[in-house]
């Protein structure tokens, strides 16, 4: 069979990336937690629950259904988290800040806690500190942060295959946010703590049409909140996987090269 230098790039990486579980699984790294127990797994075209009751920054219960009627940012997130939860939000205000869409307009955010130790004096106090960075004229109902029991929360977090583990007195969780479309129709995932405003804002242009569109940037950032070793362990060991593909797909390619360059010796004697 013909290998391609795209197609040993591709099991370079391969070959780097599988070893990644069993480099994590070391007793220096994070606790060992199975890839079915945390990530995402995309729904796209999916729908969130529009029945679930949770409750608002007031303590008011409010159906899921009745906020979703723009395209609309949702994120996952837990209020104690000292991992990633505060630099994702932080990159939503800065997304807002820099996008042409107007928030509370063109769209909004919903973002609910998957905690359920989480309170809705927690999730105003949240809110208050956060509409506070945003630079532009927004109206508090244009960002919500919403709490509800685990059964609830759950059940949202399942349906738009975001999954996380409880460990210790927090959670092992990825960075992550999704466009809904109006009426609850997942249609982008966005990976990461930071992201482009052309990205967002085309995402919320196909939320508003309806249309979902594949992730291309499928690199997820954990959130190893309890343990800052094994989350400076993992990013280390991910680095260190990163430069084995490059440097393993530069010798095939030289390789490869070189066997162009030789001289074919066949029919001399």
């Amino acid at each position: 069979m013909r290998f391609t230098v795209g197609r040993w790039i591709r099991m370079a990486a391969w070959l780097c990336l599988a070893g990644l579980p069993a480099l994590a699984s070391t007793p220096s790294a994070a606790p060992a937690v199975a890839p079915a127990q945390v990530g995402v797994d995309e729904h796209l075209g999916g729908q969130v629950p529009m029945d679930l009751m949770l409750m608002d920054e007031n303590g008011q219960p409010v159906r899921l259904g009745s906020l979703i009627d723009k395209p609309t940012v949702l994120t996952l997130n837990y209020f104690r988290c000292a991992g990633i939860c505060t630099p994702l939000l932080n990159g939503v205000v800065d997304v807002v800040n820099q996008m042409p869409a107007r928030p509370g307009q063109d769209y909004q955010i919903l973002t609910v806690s998957f905690d359920p130790a989480d309170t809705p004096e927690v999730a105003s106090t949240k809110r208050t500190n956060y509409l506070k960075e945003i630079k532009r004229p927004i109206a508090p109902s244009a960002w919500r942060f919403l709490t509800g029991p685990a059964a609830t929360t759950r059940a949202l977090c399942d349906a738009v295959g975001f999954k996380f583990q409880a460990q210790g007195d927090g959670f092992i969780h990825s960075g992550v946010i999704l466009a809904l479309a109006p009426g609850g129709k997942v249609t982008r995932y966005l990976y990461g703590v930071s992201f482009l405003p052309a990205d967002l804002q085309m995402a919320l242009q196909e939320a508003a049409r309806g249309e979902t569109r594949p992730t291309v940037n499928h690199l997820l950032e954990f959130c190893f909140s309890t343990d800052p070793q094994g989350r400076t362990t993992f990013r280390i060991f991910t680095a260190v996987a990163a430069v084995l593909v490059l440097l393993l797909a530069g010798g095939f390619l030289a390789i490869l090269l070189f066997k162009k360059k030789t001289p074919s010796s066949g029919g001399q004697s």
